[in-house]
Parts: structure tokens; sequence; C-alpha cells
């Protein structure tokens, strides 16, 4: 196994490691806004943090699934944006890891 070969590897299961926990952080996150209203909420700033920096899957997901900031265009902004940008990334590491 190249070195490339186990970048994409660890990549990829960074992907699905953030992408699970903002999955979880949107649905908690919402479940909390039915509950207590604006008290005591997680900061969009994290809420777009987790999508800037691994997790747009999740959080792409996290948003239909509870139906949780839809309505900002901002949130689909930055989130579609790091989804392009994950994925194309995503798609450079196997292409040049496994295929070429």
């Amino acid at each position: 196994m190249t070195l490339l070969q186990i970048l994409a590897l660890i990549y990829i299961g960074f992907i699905v490691l953030m992408s699970l926990i903002a999955f979880f952080t949107y649905i908690k996150d919402k479940k909390m806004a039915e509950k207590n209203g604006n008290e005591v909420r997680i900061k969009e700033k994290t809420l777009l943090g987790m999508a800037a920096f691994g997790g747009a899957l999740g959080a792409f997901l996290g948003r239909i699934v509870a139906h949780h900031k839809t309505n900002k265009g901002y949130f689909s902004f930055t989130i579609y944006l790091s989804l392009l940008l994950q994925a194309g990334l995503a798609v450079l590491f196997v292409l040049y890891g496994f295929v070429l």
C-alpha cells in the first residue's frame, strides 16, 4: 500500500467520523430547540465549523432529517460548498491513490 492510499483511507475515515458527529449534533440541537426554545443551544459557529472541517455530509443529512436550519441561506451555502470541496478531495485521493 502506498502512502497516497494510506492518506486516502485516513481522509475518508475522517470524513465518515466527522459526518457522524455532525449528523448527531444537528439532531441534538433540533431536539434542544424544540425542548428549550433559545436556551442552552449549540452555537451556530460550532454547527457550521463541523460542516466546514469534514462533516459536510453529516450536516447536510442532519438538516434534512431534523428539518433544522433549513431556512438559513448562509447554512445552505456553507454546507453545500463544504460538501463540494470534501467530495472533490475524496475523489482526487481515490483516483490518484487507487487508480493511477
